[in-house]
């Protein structure tokens, strides 16, 4: 295997790598760094939760889905993943669906619709 500047360097270096290529909004360039290191600390949100908002923001809508979903799966509670997935589901024009995960994500954040 052929190591290149998108995987090159420790976890931690490539984590800020990831995180620099977000912030400079070149999304597809953070999910290339964030989907190798999220195959070797699978079990660690921040990245995969970072690699879906990347696969969000460039519209690969399918992988922020499934990247979603596996977080939603390990933990429930996850506040801004099932918002982020009510807001993936949007784009992809399944409201229905997506309703269900925003009104979990405002229970979960306190914020209630008027009865």
């Amino acid at each position: 295997m052929t190591t290149t500047y998108y995987d090159h360097g420790s976890a931690a270096e490539r984590w800020e790598r990831a995180r620099m290529f977000f912030d400079a909004r070149d999304y597809a360039g953070a999910a290339r760094v964030l989907d190798r290191l999220v195959e070797e600390v699978p079990e660690q949100t921040g990245p995969r939760l970072l690699l879906a908002r990347a696969y969000y923001h460039s519209a690969q809508l399918r992988n922020a889905e499934d990247q979603l979903r596996l977080i939603v799966e390990r933990d429930p509670v996850e506040h801004y993943a099932r918002l982020m997935l009510g807001r993936t589901l949007e784009r992809q024009g399944r409201h229905e669906e997506a309703a269900t995960h925003l009104r979990i994500a405002s229970a979960f954040a306190g914020e209630f619709a008027d009865a």
